[in-house]
């Protein structure tokens, strides 16, 4: 199974630095043989300045996708694709799937996508560092290989 080819990784790096100092996010969508990278808007700024009491932390430690690429997700899940990989970068800090992480992936006890890879890239002074991996294995997220 392709976690990420060659190209998409290229394209996760490149938002990822691009984004820098803010956390870069997307997702893949699969339907078939047929895969879309979504780059996505974070708004996890506009969230923090409208309420920092609910939204403590900014765009440089956390993400939150924009509602208009959430409703462009939705509209092509209903065309019959799947979200296949959710990623988002850290911001000098490591590629490690973060208790944040881990909560925003999961509704109650279970994933919200339990067949999607999550990929954290680690973006240290502008030029990324690492990218890893992350899957559900029925009671938790563990690093897979993604090349």
């Amino acid at each position: 199974m392709v976690i990420l080819t060659p190209e998409e990784r290229e394209a996760i790096r490149s938002q990822a630095v691009e984004e820098y100092p803010f956390e870069a996010c997307g997702v893949i969508l699969a339907r078939g043989g047929e895969r879309r990278l979504l780059r996505c808007r974070n708004a996890q700024n506009e969230l923090h300045a409208r309420d920092p009491q609910r939204h403590p932390r900014d765009a440089r430690t956390a993400y939150y996708i924009d509602p208009k690429d959430l409703l462009r997700i939705g509209d092509l899940e209903r065309e019959g694709f799947g979200v296949a990989v959710i990623y988002h970068s850290h911001v000098d800090a490591g590629a490690y799937f973060s208790e944040t992480d881990r909560r925003q992936a999961l509704v109650g006890s279970e994933p919200a996508y339990p067949s999607a890879v999550y990929v954290v890239a680690s973006v240290v002074a502008g030029a990324l560092d690492e990218m890893k991996a992350f899957q559900w294995n029925g009671r938790s997220f563990v690093e897979i290989p993604h090349e």
